[in-house]
């Protein structure tokens, strides 16, 4: 028997993941484009659509984590919480712009009918990654400050541990 799925203000542990899995594969496929011409447009859509899962995953997991804020129980987690949270939403406004910057790149010259010379097309690619190196560095800080609300200051949302049987060690 599968264990029940936690409410959605447990839901933040489970689904977190995703996006930074996501978020952080999209740029290797972007890499991949550029060097084999011969593929790179089903690569760099291939790229745009982990990108696009992985940003609606981070619009998920904020949400979520904003649902689980009630776990907070002393100033200095709030004030971690209040970190991340801040991270949070920038790394979700950095990766819509992106993945819509993204798409423009991919799809912008099919949609006018031109073709992009070749160096045009790897400076783009280029300079989009270098922008993506930035998103990607505060996203990285974001689960940074998350994992510091749970492995160094003991944080964990009690529905979630109610699900998994688990105890909160913030509760004596």
């Amino acid at each position: 028997m599968l264990p029940p799925i936690p409410s959605w203000d447990g839901l933040h542990p489970l689904v977190v993941h995703f996006p930074i899995a996501l978020l952080l594969t999209a740029p290797v496929l972007i890499v991949m484009a550029l060097i084999w011409r011969r593929h790179e447009f089903p690569l760099a859509v291939a790229a745009l659509v982990i990108m696009g899962l992985g940003t609606l995953g981070a619009f998920v997991a904020v949400q979520s984590g904003e649902a689980a804020e009630g776990a907070l129980d002393t100033p200095k987690a709030e004030a971690v919480f209040e970190r991340h949270e801040e991270l949070a939403k920038l790394t979700e406004g950095l990766f819509a712009g992106l993945t819509v910057l993204f798409a423009a790149i991919v799809f912008a010259p099919r949609l006018i009918r031109r073709t992009v010379p070749r160096l045009a097309s790897v400076a783009a690619g280029v300079v989009f990654l270098g922008l993506y190196l930035c998103a990607a560095a505060v996203l990285a800080n974001t689960a940074h400050q998350g994992g510091r609300l749970v492995h160094e200051l003991g944080v964990h949302n009690p529905a979630a541990a109610g699900v998994s049987g688990g105890t909160n060690p913030s509760d004596g």
